[in-house]
């Protein structure tokens, strides 16, 4: 698969407050198995199509890092540079809900549009 491109939708998250139980949902429902990926003190979730090895979207706890982020399916869009595209959501009448902040090597952020659509941003550098 190539790598996504700045503006492309690169990840989706759906977090929940029982990540195991909305896990074994999209499993019987869709078909994905899942990775466990270790957050310390609990696992979330990495969820792979049938027979795949690559994970399609994350299944996460609504806690520890992952407090502030509502629940519901979240597109992660890819940018150059998240505080700065944070800010400029913010100057046209977005909301910052989480971050930014540091993530998988990179940084996101949350953002609510003037519309009341959340969506997340991230950089890889």
């Amino acid at each position: 698969m190539p790598e996504p491109k700045v503006g492309a939708i690169c990840w989706q998250d759906l977090t929940v407050p029982h990540a195991a139980e909305i896990r074994d949902f999209y499993s019987s429902v869709v078909g994905w198995g899942f990775q466990a990926e270790s957050m310390g003190e609990y696992e979330d979730y990495s969820m792979l199509p049938p027979g795949e090895t690559t994970p399609v979207a994350g299944i996460c706890h609504q806690r520890g890092c992952n407090a502030e982020v509502p629940s519901q399916w979240l597109l992660y869009i890819l940018v150059d540079d998240v505080a700065g595209a944070a800010e400029r959501a913010r100057a046209r009448g977005g909301r910052v809900l989480d971050g930014p902040r540091a993530m998988g090597g990179g940084q996101f952020c949350v953002i609510r549009d003037p519309a009341g659509a959340v969506f997340a941003l991230y950089s890889s550098g």
